[in-house]
């Protein structure tokens, strides 16, 4: 352990591992789940231990001349966390999760290590939600920085609309406290700014929903040969169903043989429903069931009741640990029918057979009231995230070319947007910017320049 003390050239508290050192390669990977960690090094990694080990790691790198990055749960495909050179600040045992209930609406207060996994379990037994991420691993920080496309999006809003206040190390080693009232405009870019913060938060204060009494879920899949028909019908179902019913299309480039289709790519539609009542959910996804083409399905789930915890599962399956990834975003001023089509001979030709392209339809409310205040915006008519998936190091160059070149393929105008939390911020040096509007873009240079002018804090990683 480091000293803890006043002399900010001291090693900071917290366990100090330098470049050279025994665990600190152990250290460096562990600031990205992924299997596939960039070969970049700082030359310090920092575990903070408590939010004062946070302040005084931020005076360690200012005296010292180095550029900070950070990480809690590590899950950026793009291992932004990993900089060459600098201090990279583990904030991986901030995991409090504590949630608070009196007179008052119920609101739970998070550290930034803390995953969807953790505030399910803590909110769950108290008739409790919250927009968790759909990956259960996922921890809050990077989340919830980055805006936030979680359960029942559509109704709830982006899971940064429930933040209602976070504490955080501005790049001076001040602790802050920012609300809509208290320092406003870093508040604001809190909610949605991602990797590319100017400050570390240290914890969260979240606003909380009333757990839906009834949770049920139902899917189709086909050949991915009807992709048009499927995706056209599918998003006119789910556009038309009301917004406590969150649907997905998930294109693969193989499914198991079944009685009325051979093996091959699929297509699957999944519809959940988060209602006031069963009848209420079963009545929202009759219309899925309703198929006017439903005898050419590959397979059918009809719907059941399900769980946050039981979604988690099927999301964690989906996305499995211990393999390689590599992913890319498409906000499109496009319908998801021409986007999904354009991308479905790409994946029936995947690589690797685990890869795979998710496409929610309408993934996060438009209700202004829920988009306010924010530096978050949902920025196109449809959305697509490009996973490339697998398990051996010799088939990075060849994944990751199938990533780009899908991704040009269902983008060839040029005229895409991001989400700045799984997007490919390597591909080229716009991929941040693209991630915002113009006006937030500026507003997001403006506050960063203000709050941390001598770039302590690295930003958006690039080429």
């Amino acid at each position: 352990m480091g000293p803890r003390g006043p002399n900010p050239a001291a090693d900071p508290g917290g366990t100090l591992i330098r470049r050279g050192e025994a665990g600190y390669e152990r250290a460096r990977t562990a600031a990205v789940w992924n299997e596939r960690r960039p070969r970049r090094f700082p030359d310090v990694i920092v575990r903070a231990a408590t939010e004062a080990d946070v302040a005084h790691a931020v005076g360690h790198a200012r005296a010292k001349g180095l550029r900070i990055s950070t990480y809690s749960g590590g899950h950026n495909w793009s291992g932004s966390p990993l900089r060459d050179h600098g201090l990279l600040l583990d904030l991986s045992a901030l995991r409090e999760c504590r949630v608070v209930t009196g007179d008052g609406p119920a609101t739970a207060t998070v550290q930034p290590a803390a995953t969807g996994r953790d505030l399910v379990a803590a909110l769950t037994p108290q008739s409790l939600a919250f927009p968790v991420g759909h990956c259960p691993t996922v921890a809050v920080g990077g989340f919830l920085l980055s805006g936030g496309l979680g359960w029942n999006s559509r109704a709830w809003g982006p899971s940064c609309a429930d933040v209602r206040e976070i504490r955080a190390v501005t790049a001076d080693g001040r602790p802050v406290t920012c609300s809509e009232t208290e320092n406003p405009d870093l508040f604001w870019a809190a909610r949605g700014a991602g990797p590319g913060f100017c400050a570390l938060v240290t914890r969260f204060r979240l606003a909380l929903h009333p757990h839906p009494a009834s949770i049920m879920t139902t899917s189709l899949a086909f050949p991915l040969a009807e992709v048009a028909r499927v995706t056209r019908w599918a998003a006119r179902t789910a556009l038309g169903s009301p917004p406590y019913v969150e649907t997905s299309l998930l294109l693969a480039p193989s499914g198991p043989p079944t009685a009325t289709a051979p093996a091959g790519p699929r297509i699957t539609v999944a519809a959940t429903a988060f209602a006031t009542t069963p009848d209420e959910a079963r009545q929202a996804l009759r219309p899925f069931a309703d198929c006017p083409f439903g005898e050419l399905a590959a397979d059918r789930q009809e719907a059941a009741p399900t769980t946050f915890a039981a979604l988690h599962e099927g999301a964690a399956a989906a996305w499995p640990p211990a393999h390689r990834y590599a992913a890319d975003t498409l906000w499109s001023p496009e319908d998801p029918a021409t986007q999904l089509t354009r991308i479905a001979d790409a994946v029936a030709r995947a690589p690797s057979a685990k890869s795979l392209v998710l496409a929610p339809v309408q993934p996060v409310s438009e209700d202004p009231a829920l988009l306010r205040n924010m530096a978050f915006s949902p920025l196109g008519a449809s959305y697509l995230v490009c996973y490339a998936v697998w398990e051996d190091p010799a088939e990075d160059a060849v994944q990751e070319r199938w990533l780009r070149e899908t991704m040009a393929g269902v983008n060839p105008r040029g005229d895409g947007f991001h989400y700045i939390a799984e997007t490919d911020l390597e591909a080229d040096a716009a991929r941040a910017r693209r991630s915002y509007t113009p006006a937030a873009w500026d507003r997001l240079q403006e506050i960063k320049a203000q709050w941390d002018p001598d770039n302590l804090f690295h930003s958006y990683l690039a080429p």
